[in-house]
């Protein structure tokens, strides 16, 4: 009956002052700013896009039109396919 008694005279505590809302909004929203700060460093600090020798260009073409048969042989006797 006094444990009744003192838990209603006991004033409600607003949310804030729960650790737990704390914890639960902390965790998202430490994982949000981490986002939004990796995505501050990719954009500022991106490599620029570089364009590849006309030379590599021919030769990935030329490997790219092999016959099916010899793209395929090289899987079945282990040898490795001409450099890129």
């Amino acid at each position: 009956m006094q444990a009744q008694a003192r838990q209603q005279a006991r004033p409600a505590r607003p949310w804030w002052r729960y650790g737990m809302v704390w914890m639960v909004i902390g965790g998202p929203l430490v994982v949000v700013v981490a986002g939004i700060a990796t995505a501050v460093i990719a954009f500022r600090g991106a490599d620029p896009v570089v364009r590849p020798a006309p030379a590599q260009v021919a030769a990935e073409e030329a490997f790219d039109l092999q016959p099916a048969m010899a793209g395929r042989n090289h899987a079945a006797t282990g040898s490795v396919p001409a450099p890129r």
